[in-house]
């Protein structure tokens, strides 16, 4: 049953959705990948260059609907270095840190074609 678990990706997905709920949007994993026992270097460390790729996961892209929509995707499609961003994914999710989501903000905001409504 728990290798089951592991294979359809259900035994990360409710690790995410409890870390989710306890802690902030910037600390959670992107990706959670189970595996058998971690790759070992002859002295015992985690060998991180044997580590597999995570798989990205499924999602369903929304296109940006107006300037601003696609002004703050073409910034976090920069700085992430994904091809394409749409309006309902999560900067987190697609491998953002904190700090950068603070340099997509100074750029967006600084951008000529929005301006703070307050």
């Amino acid at each position: 049953m728990e290798s089951e678990a592991r294979r359809d990706g259900s035994c990360g997905d409710a690790l995410r959705e409890f870390l989710r709920e306890t802690l902030p949007d910037y600390m959670v994993p992107s990706v959670i990948m189970p595996l058998e026992r971690l790759p070992l270097t002859p002295n015992g460390k985690i060998d991180r260059k044997a580590l597999p790729e995570p798989e990205a996961p499924e999602r369903e892209l929304v296109a940006p609907r107006n300037a601003g929509e696609e002004i703050l995707a073409g910034l976090w499609q920069e700085v992430l270095g994904v091809e394409q961003v749409g309006v309902t994914d999560n900067f987190f999710d697609l491998g953002g840190i904190r700090c950068w989501q603070c340099s997509c903000w100074r750029a967006f905001t600084a951008s000529s074609a929005w301006s703070c409504p307050c």
